[in-house]
């Protein structure tokens, strides 16, 4: 009797701690990817980013900001591949850089999630451009960390933060989107087939937050995008705009890779010096990034 007192003990102990791993194992299973996202961590990069101030292409700030990404990339677990090119603009040559990333040892990625990072050009104000594009580079950052705890979901992501985005006089063929442009022109063919689809990011986090999703938009995405918002009770922060949008998902589409602007053009301090932080919420990125995670996990790479 004095022996098997203590082998009941341990196996009493063994049984509850068993159960408080089963338990917790079972808890974190029930988690589900958008529920891990966090728009106060995404609002964080952006004050990061804003930090930095002016960040048009070819300066000082963009590469601060670069230097930024890269670092914040590598710490979620994401293989970074610098794309540089030179391009003409209206203020003569500019190096721009483009910034691609892919999930270790999954080398075929199918699906885009893209944001540009560079800031407009102008002379008379000081634009550190909070919605335009701080916030959709704030947001992709924080689903690289999301998406990367997911590697078999990650696999199938390749990040893009596009430079040069922004226009010097106004937009053209020759004038704006320089590196969605050169991006497409090195997919061309058949390399563009490998992917499904993209999700192109632009001005997500406006306080007053309604995501115009352009007239163009592909319409299996669209309809979705809109279906992942309804699922959770989201679906009033998301409509349609009334035109078409000129964006670097335009290039993408252009080459056969069906991609939505997810925008929301509704923006009253759009390329003023009033696009500033106290414009944009962690809360918007939060609903934006929840309905971006459920549409990946439940519908576009599922």
């Amino acid at each position: 009797m004095n022996s098997s007192f203590p082998y009941s003990t341990t196996r009493f102990l063994l049984f509850v701690l068993g159960s408080i791993i089963c338990a917790h194992i079972s808890s974190a299973a029930q988690t589900k990817i958008w529920e891990e996202l966090s728009g106060e961590k995404a609002l964080t990069h952006v004050q990061r980013l804003v930090d930095f101030g002016p960040r048009p292409s070819g300066s000082e700030a963009i590469e601060r900001s670069r230097h930024y990404i890269e670092d914040q990339l590598s710490r979620s677990g994401w293989q970074i591949t610098c794309q540089a090119f030179t391009d003409d603009t209206p203020r003569g040559k500019v190096q721009f850089v483009n910034l691609l990333a892919q999930f270790p040892g999954h080398p075929t990625p199918s699906f885009l999630l893209c944001s540009h990072y560079d800031t407009k050009t102008f002379d008379a104000i000081k634009f550190v451009g909070a919605n335009d594009a701080g916030s959709s580079t704030g947001l992709l950052l924080e689903l690289a960390r999301v998406i990367g705890q997911h590697p078999n979901l990650a696999g199938k992501i390749e990040l893009v933060f596009f430079d040069g985005e922004e226009a010097y006089d106004h937009f053209s063929e020759t004038d704006g989107l320089y590196g969605s442009r050169y991006f497409a022109r090195q997919l061309q063919g058949s390399s563009a087939k490998r992917f499904q689809g993209g999700i192109l990011f632009d001005m997500v986090g406006d306080h007053s937050l309604d995501v115009t999703l352009p007239a163009d938009s592909p319409p299996e995405i669209a309809r979705d995008i809109f279906s992942a918002a309804e699922a959770l009770k989201l679906r009033s922060y998301f409509t349609y705009l009334d035109r078409e949008m000129i964006d670097d998902h335009s290039p993408l589409n252009s080459i056969g890779i069906p991609t939505i602007d997810v925008i929301d053009f509704d923006y009253p301090w759009w390329h003023t010096a009033g696009d500033t932080m106290d414009k944009i919420s962690a809360g918007s990125l939060q609903i934006v990034g929840s309905v971006a995670l459920y549409y990946l996990s439940e519908f576009a790479v599922k």
